[in-house]
């Protein structure tokens, strides 16, 4: 198994491709610093401090860096870093992503007839349905080692700007299928695993010096933050200014960042298009170097979104600053690599003009190739080395692809457990998306080995007729429809496929309603009054559809939602569909009625209602009012009961004199306790555990996986506070007539702090005449 690194001695690059060859001694090179490949450059590895391995990375970047020219320098803080040939140092593609599988849509990654493409996981908001966080790690483990492949044989590079972390709050986006959903505790939760899953070098997790941790691949955390909109009716992403309080900052926007950086040691982070509050997060040295390099201790480096500089001038003209004003602010805001190219345009003349000294310009290098080194690139790492072509798509990998799609499907509705049914019936597959393919996929997806379409699963199963009834998504018209109501009219059973696609919600594209496109609800009531057997609706979306229509209608007997399922998704769908595998998927969103969103604009950044405007909040956390589903909810082909355990109840806290309580606004009708609460920061939190264990008994007959999820509900009249908010879940399988135990242990100052107006994070009393609480 040949490689083909992305270093040479010729310095030749290949057409398009961003990698180096080496067409004269036909070797090639997975690091940098290898002796025989300077030997080739006519150069002494020996005298570079940066190649000495007995150094620390510090000393070897700051040794790499001051090596440059001021020129050479700016040419490395862009995502298609130059490098310095006298230096020995390549070229260097920055830009490559992973967000649910090695994906080529970014300059660092390419297929071809060597690598025509890699495993592509569900579309990330359904893999979110799983709420298993052994499955999230597991899958940034197979995506790294198919990353860490895929850059052995000269086709990607080390550094993958995924996950995206930011909480949805208006499943209008467009980027809803992207995300983790709308609740901050389990994008933490999603985010860290993940980050884990593609970083971690086992054995080297719990490294005390996080500089010098190994890294299978760096990852990174954006968008950096309240990113929730990219194009809504007049508002647009580049020019955006989102409105935030600094509540809803610290409670929700900000709080997935700061796990990914404490917790999962992510080793980037990306700041947002999006004006926060007047002020370009890019440009923000408060955000960047005052909360992620001060308050979380980043081992990495912050780039922009890309072009984001481009928007910062252009779009936005923030401060109506010059390129080389600009520049110097993000510079000194603590930016150290731009995806773009305003620094290559403009950072050597801001330097002469003396906007931005030359040390910020180390400083920042100095960050990114502390990255690589870590991630091997100057060095390698042995244990992946031997990685490479049959380490892509292997079976295992779409094994657990297709497990994971199977995790995710939810179960909406099974009125007299019409589901699962019995495999060689006759079955009619009709609407738009029975035979998708690359549907599945959905957004910054790559290309995979193979699809797997419904069409073909169910053809496999049992005895198959397929109507489009609509020729896409767009469901422009009728035409189609008498095929469709003909099969569906003959089938013992008939399963109707609608959503939507890529050209109703994507980047750049939020959505202006949450109906099924064009006709397809139309469709979908005609075949369903004119089907001899009983009707399955499968609902492929990233975000929210009104399925009311179809929850009320008693002629549809079952609906799944499947997300943007995968290349496995067909064969996932008929395992659901046929038995094989029990649903236990819950709605990571909250199912939101068609009116929703005549209630409030997109660009209202606010969670909690805004009574004077007549807004609703946002997420279950703050909307009270009706929907077509909660958040959570998800139904099995079994039934299971529940029992709780605990040692204690409650926790008493006695306060010192150093501590003092803090007062939290109550309703008129209720009475404050003496002490309403504390700060967090003033009290031992390590001390303070919740330990509760919750039996799990499957009472049906069939074999199955629950989710058992924990709610916290704040004190009854404090104003302004959440409904309920998750602060724990475990994802167990359960055989029939078994019980299984899951065991809880929180941290009482994170799971039931209480975020107030000023942005203090406070743990709220129970107790209503005295200062010990709990």
């Amino acid at each position: 198994m040949g490689k083909s690194f992305i270093l040479s001695v010729l310095s030749i690059v290949s057409e398009g491709t961003r990698f180096w060859t080496n067409d004269y001694v036909g070797k090639s090179y997975s690091h940098v610093c290898d002796e025989s490949r300077y030997a080739m450059l006519g150069l002494d590895m020996k005298r570079f401090s940066f190649c000495n391995k007995s150094l620390s990375y510090e000393e070897r970047a700051k040794d790499l860096v001051r090596r440059m020219s001021l020129e050479e320098k700016v040419m490395q803080t862009v995502n298609n870093a130059s490098g310095v040939s006298r230096l020995g140092l390549p070229q260097y593609s920055w830009w490559s992503k992973a967000l649910h599988g090695i994906s080529n849509l970014g300059p660092g990654v390419f297929f071809d007839d060597t690598i025509p493409g890699a495993t592509s996981f569900p579309a990330v908001i359904l893999s979110t349905v799983a709420f298993n966080q052994t499955l999230w790690k597991t899958m940034g483990q197979v995506v790294s080692t198919e990353g860490r492949a895929t850059y052995n044989m000269g086709h990607a590079g080390l550094t993958f700007w995924s996950p995206n972390i930011n909480v949805v709050c208006d499943t209008r986006w467009g980027r809803t299928q992207e995300t983790y959903g709308e609740d901050p505790y389990v994008v933490e939760e999603f985010g860290v695993n993940y980050v884990r899953g593609l970083q971690d070098v086992q054995g080297t997790e719990n490294t005390k010096d996080l500089n010098s941790r190994p890294l299978k691949v760096s990852s990174c955390c954006k968008h950096y933050a309240a990113y929730d909109f990219d194009s809504w009716f007049e508002f647009d992403r580049h020019t955006f200014d989102a409105r935030v309080s600094v509540q809803d900052m610290t409670e929700t926007f900000v709080a997935p960042f700061e796990r990914c950086v404490k917790e999962g040691d992510v080793s980037s982070i990306m700041c947002s298009f999006n004006k926060i509050n007047g002020i370009p997060p890019c440009s923000d040295p408060r955000l960047l170097k005052g909360v992620i390099r001060d308050q979380w201790d980043l081992h990495g480096y912050i780039v922009s979104d890309c072009f984001g500089m481009e928007v910062i001038v252009d779009n936005q003209k923030y401060l109506n600053d010059s390129k080389e004003d600009a520049i110097a602010k993000t510079l000194q805001a603590g930016l150290d690599l731009e995806c773009g190219h305003y620094y290559t345009d403009a950072l050597e003349n801001s330097v002469k003009a003396g906007k931005v000294s030359q040390y910020e310009v180390d400083r920042a290098l100095k960050n990114l190739y502390v990255v690589l080194m870590r991630a091997g690139y100057f060095d390698g790492i042995p244990a992946y080395d031997s990685l490479g072509l049959k380490d892509i798509c292997a079976d295992d990998h779409i094994e657990l692809a297709r497990e994971a799609a199977r995790q995710g499907i939810v179960l909406l509705k099974n009125d007299n457990g019409v589901l699962p049914l019995e495999p060689g019936i006759n079955i009619a597959l009709v609407g738009p998306h029975a035979n998708a393919t690359q549907v599945m996929i959905g957004n910054y997806a790559g290309l995979p080995s193979k699809y797997v379409s419904p069409l073909e699963a169910f053809s496999a199963i049992g005895d198959v007729t397929y109507a489009t009834g609509c020729l896409d998504a767009s469901c422009s018209n009728d035409t189609y429809f008498s095929e469709a109501k003909k099969a569906a009219k003959h089938a013992e059973a008939t399963t109707i496929f609608v959503g939507t696609d890529l050209s109703i919600e994507a980047e750049f594209i939020d959505r202006v309603n949450f109906l099924l496109p064009g006709n397809q609800t139309k469709l979908v009531n005609q075949v369903a009054k004119i089907s001899k057997g009983p009707v399955i609706l499968i609902v492929l979306s990233g975000s929210n559809i009104d399925v009311s229509f179809a929850k009320n209608n008693p002629k549809i007997s079952a609906i799944l939602w499947v997300g943007f399922p995968g290349e496995q998704g067909g064969n996932a769908i008929a395992d659901v569909v046929f038995g094989k595998y029990n649903p236990g998927g819950r709605l990571p969103v909250t199912r939101y009625e068609a009116d929703y969103v005549k209630m409030l604009p997109m660009s209202s950044m606010s969670l909690r209602p805004v009574k004077e405007l007549g807004y609703p909040g946002r997420t279950y956390k703050f909307f009270n009012g009706s929907r077509v589903y909660p958040f959570g909810y998800g139904m099995s082909y079994t039934k299971f009961s529940y029992s709780v355990s605990a040692p204690k109840n409650s926790i008493n806290i006695s306060l010192n004199n150093l501590q003092k309580c803090r007062k939290m606004a109550y309703t008129e009708d209720q009475e404050a306790p003496a002490c309403s609460a504390v700060l967090v920061d003033d009290i031992s939190c390590d001390e303070n555990i919740i330990e509760f264990e919750v039996g799990v008994t499957n009472v049906g007959r069939m074999d199955g996986s629950d989710v058992v999820m924990v709610y916290s509900v704040p004190p009854f009249g404090i104003v302004g506070t959440h409904i309920k908010q998750v602060i724990g879940f475990q994802r167990v399988f359960v055989a029939a007539g078994a019980t299984e135990k899951v065991k809880f242990s929180m941290n009482a100052c994170k799971s039931l702090r209480i975020v107030d107006r000023t942005g203090y994070s406070l743990l709220p009393s129970w107790v209503s005449h005295h200062q010990d609480w709990g």
